[in-house]
């Protein structure tokens, strides 16, 4: 069946039968966003539970309507999420005890972490980004727009250097980054590819000529001292910041137009969940007070969707069903914020 004879038999009204995301009727070959699941938590060096982030997110997205105010027919472009990968499920479980001896060491102070036990750990990651960016080019390679969901705030990379060998030598591409942390740190306890190195790593890479980074309220100095010697390529948008505009009066809409400016035509969207308000994700691994409220976070990307832009990709990492909230709250928010992404960056094909 083609897309157009599956939206057609499709009733948005109904029940949720399928066990897809949102229970949409689309395959990989008719969608024109796929989603990839990386259930994946080697590296997290506080609470844990976002490998199981994927299988949850799909189930709490059965509760999801599909009416978008924003952009009520963006589903029809078909949205399909691949299976969650056994052989990455199995490589995290075995990996993730290796990564907390480090962690131990490290944070004991007592002795260094084994150099061998690093080198697997460091190994591990480096094939699940491998993974993640080869699955990426295949689906890019046939005009699919490609959203990854974590797992923590890692496993993007693989789909940033995927998009980075489209767009280096054309024009280039930003990123809109919605988080409480900078994720600028530089092998964070050794471990070249963490949560806390993610757009480090992505600035690394060739094509990316601007970074934006909104709502972060929890940095150190050596992040904040490489945004000053950025000279304008990293713009820090903190959370401290925000609040003070709103103190003063200013509206949120004149407040994030500015937040855009900024950014040029192609943009990818980075959404760490621990960058809204920790009651709309409690159970996160590394939640910080204060935050973005949910509207205001999505507006942000909406109002991206809505200018002269095209979203290239997007990621929604570190949410976390199993956490601290011991209920299925943190997959419930997970699964409504994929939604209006996914709609958001469809309405921009």
């Amino acid at each position: 069946m083609t897309r157009g004879d599956k939206v057609r038999d499709f009733d948005p009204n109904g029940p949720t039968s399928a066990d897809s995301l949102w229970g949409l009727p689309f395959g990989v070959d008719e969608a024109a966003l796929v989603i990839l699941p990386v259930p994946w938590e080697v590296t997290v060096s506080y609470g844990s539970g976002t490998a199981s982030a994927p299988a949850a997110v799909v189930q709490a997205s059965r509760q999801v309507d599909l009416y978008n105010e924003s952009f009520p027919h963006a589903w029809k472009h078909g949205i399909a999420m691949t299976a969650v990968p056994a052989e990455l499920e199995s490589l995290n479980r075995t990996t993730r005890p290796k990564a907390l001896e480090v962690i131990e060491a490290v944070s004991g102070g007592s002795q260094d972490p084994s150099p061998e036990v690093l080198a697997q750990v460091n190994s591990a990651c480096e094939t699940m980004v491998a993974r993640v960016r080869s699955e990426a080019r295949e689906l890019l390679d046939r005009d699919k727009l490609v959203g990854v969901l974590g797992g923590d705030h890692s496993v993007p990379l693989g789909l940033i250097q995927a998009l980075d060998e489209r767009h280096a030598d054309v024009e280039g591409f930003g990123i809109l980054h919605i988080d409480a942390h900078c994720d600028l740190r530089d092998a964070y306890e050794g471990f070249v590819h963490s949560h806390a190195s993610i757009m480090r790593n992505a600035l690394r890479l060739s094509g990316l000529s601007k970074l934006v980074q909104v709502g972060v309220r929890d940095y150190c100095d050596e992040e904040i001292e490489m945004v000053r010697e950025s000279e304008g390529s990293i713009e820090l948008v903190s959370d401290q910041a925000l609040s003070r505009r709103r103190f003063r009066g200013e509206t949120w809409s004149a407040i994030v137009e500015d937040i855009l400016s900024g950014l040029p035509e192609n943009v990818y969207v980075s959404f760490d969940v621990d960058g809204l308000d920790p009651s709309l994700c409690p159970g996160t691994g590394t939640p910080v007070p204060g935050g973005l409220g949910y509207e205001e976070a999505v507006y942000v990307v909406e109002q991206l969707a809505a200018s002269d832009r095209t979203i290239i990709g997007f990621d929604l990492s570190e949410v976390s069903p199993s956490g601290v909230s011991g209920s299925d709250w943190d997959a419930n928010v997970g699964a409504r914020l994929l939604y209006r992404l996914s709609c958001s960056a469809l309405s921009t094909l």
